[in-house]
C-alpha cells in the first residue's frame, strides 16, 4: 500500500486519486520523477512548487489529458484508463489554456460541465437547467448568461470556468491556479466558499495555487509529503454535521448568514 499524504487517523476512507511510481518525461528531460502518493476521501491538497516543478503536468495526466511515461494512475480504485464517470469529477485548468475566440455563451459553457464525456449530446433537462442556475448565481455571473465567453473580463471568465467545474456537486475537485485574474476580494470569496464545501461536503479538493498565503492559511505551513520540487499540504475533514443541502446557492448563502459580504460588483 502506497503512502497516503492525508493524516494518520484517516485510513478508513478510500483513496480518491491514487498516483502509483508516476513518471513523466518530456523532450527528454524528467519532469515527474517516480512520484507516489494517495489522496483519501475530504482531503484537501494544496499543491506549492517552482516553475517548471511539474505541477500542471501532474494535474493534467489525472484527468487523463495526458498520460504518464510509466507508472499507474487511479480514480476512485479505478485505473486511469478504465475510467469513465468522469462527471464525478470538476477541473479547472490554468486560464491561458482557453481560447478565447470559443463561440459559446457563458449559459452553454456552464452546462458543459454537465455533460460528461459519456454524455456528450444528450438533451439538457430542467433539473440541469437549475443546476446551471444554481451555479451562475452562485458565482455571480447570472446576469452574464448569454454573453458571449470570449468578451467577458479575465476575472469574468474565470468565473465561468469555476461555475462549469462546480455545476455538477463533483466529488473531487481539480483546480489549476484558479484564482488568477481574480480581483482580490473575489479570491477571498471563493477561498470562503471551497473551504466551507471542503468542511461541509463530501467533497476532495486537489488545487494549485499561487497564493501562498491563502494556502498555508487553511493547510499549514508543514508539507505532508515531498516530492523533487512539489510540496504537498493536506487538511482532512469528517464532520458528521454535513449539509442537509449540497448546492452551490446553499453554500453562498451560509457565507452570507455567517457575516461574510460579498464583493458589490463582478470584475
Amino acid at each position: 500500500m502506497q503512502q497516503s499524504i492525508g493524516p494518520a487517523g484517516a485510513h478508513c476512507h478510500l483513496p480518491v486519486v491514487s498516483v502509483d511510481n508516476v513518471s513523466f518525461q518530456y523532450e527528454q528531460r524528467n519532469v515527474l520523477d517516480r512520484l507516489s502518493f494517495d489522496i483519501l476521501q475530504r482531503d484537501f491538497v494544496g499543491l506549492i512548487g517552482s516553475n517548471g516543478a511539474g505541477k500542471t503536468t501532474l494535474l493534467r495526466m489525472i484527468v487523463g489529458l495526458i498520460k504518464p511515461t510509466s507508472g499507474e494512475i487511479r480514480l476512485f480504485g479505478t485505473p486511469l484508463g478504465q475510467f469513465r464517470d468522469w462527471e464525478r469529477i470538476g477541473y479547472v485548468p490554468q486560464k491561458n489554456a482557453f481560447n478565447p475566440l470559443f463561440p459559446a455563451t457563458v449559459r452553454e459553457v456552464v452546462l458543459s460541465g454537465l455533460y460528461g464525456r459519456k454524455k456528450l449530446f444528450r438533451r439538457m433537462n430542467k433539473d440541469d437547467l437549475r443546476k446551471c442556475d444554481d451555479a451562475m448565481h452562485a458565482l455571480r455571473i447570472e446576469e452574464l448568461a448569454d454573453r458571449r465567453i470570449g468578451r467577458l473580463s479575465g476575472g469574468q471568465q474565470q468565473r465561468v470556468f469555476l461555475a462549469r467545474a462546480l455545476v455538477n456537486n463533483p466529488e473531487l475537485l481539480i483546480l489549476d491556479e484558479p484564482t488568477v485574474g481574480i480581483d482580490s476580494e473575489t479570491q477571498e470569496s471563493f477561498f470562503h466558499m471551497i473551504r466551507h464545501m471542503h468542511q461541509r461536503h463530501n467533497i476532495t479538493f486537489l488545487m494549485v495555487s499561487h497564493d501562498i498565503d491563502m494556502m498555508h492559511a487553511y493547510l499549514g505551513y508543514e508539507p505532508a509529503h515531498t516530492s523533487g520540487k512539489l510540496k504537498f499540504y493536506v487538511k482532512h475533514t469528517h464532520e458528521l454535521d454535513n449539509c442537509a443541502e449540497t448546492n452551490l446557492a446553499h453554500s453562498l448563502r451560509d457565507l452570507r448568514l455567517a457575516g461574510f459580504e460579498e464583493p458589490a460588483a463582478v470584475r
